[in-house]
């Protein structure tokens, strides 16, 4: 009796193994999947003003179920899913970063910009959460891609905040098709570094001297 009682607990655990691989590889391997790389292009807005400083961008931080390789996609509120044989090119957080450095520098509008520790003398930072980067259903028929960024622009001088703000956009995908869905967020990332690129630009140009010192 206990030989056949270890054996079947042995059965089921093997069983619960094999039923938690075949959830976590829904995914597939990114070796053997198709990998996307959405590639927006900002064009800047009239709006925007030219500025004379310079800005530094912090690697923007993100959990890790949401900067992943796998393309995310939540079929109802509190299940959130993978799709099977997709992956990104690039992480979320590193397509963001590069969104919005190149709409900047494309717009004209700043004297320079960099990735922080590549050297410049930064006069502000610009400092962002990546809060959701997902394919959301929201009981639609077709998914949305879903991004939203939390954003604040910090004055190096004296690490003040001088402007934060939530960005957030729903793209509808056309169809429920990954290479449709991926369109998507080719959009919604346009959408976002554009907004984002622009408030950064008008924020740090109306932003107050920074006070002085007191010895």
């Amino acid at each position: 009796m206990p030989a056949r009682t270890a054996a079947a607990a042995l059965l089921l655990a093997c069983t619960a193994l094999l039923g938690g691989c075949a959830l976590l590889g829904g995914g597939g391997d990114r070796a053997q999947s198709t990998l996307y790389a959405p590639d927006p292009r900002v064009a800047a807005d009239p709006s925007w003003p030219a500025v004379n400083w310079q800005l530094s961008l912090s690697a923007p931080t993100a959990a890790r179920m949401i900067d992943t390789f796998r393309i995310a996609v939540r079929p109802t509120p509190d299940e959130v899913q993978v799709y099977k044989g997709a992956a990104w090119a690039k992480l979320p957080s590193d397509m963001l970063e590069d969104t919005i450095i190149r709409a900047l520098e494309d717009s004209g509008r700043i004297h320079a910009i960099a990735r922080q520790g590549t050297g410049i003398a930064a006069d502000y930072k610009l400092v962002m959460d990546m809060r959701r980067f997902e394919a959301d259903y929201a009981g639609n028929a077709l998914p949305s891609a879903t991004i939203e960024i939390s954003a604040k622009l910090l004055r190096t001088s004296d690490q003040s905040v001088v402007g934060a703000r939530t960005f957030r956009h729903a793209e509808p995908a056309a169809d429920k098709e990954v290479a449709q869905v991926v369109e998507a967020f080719s959009r919604s990332l346009e959408r976002v570094g554009g907004e984002i690129a622009g408030w950064t630009l008008q924020t740090g140009n109306a932003a107050p001297p920074a006070r002085p010192t007191t010895p």
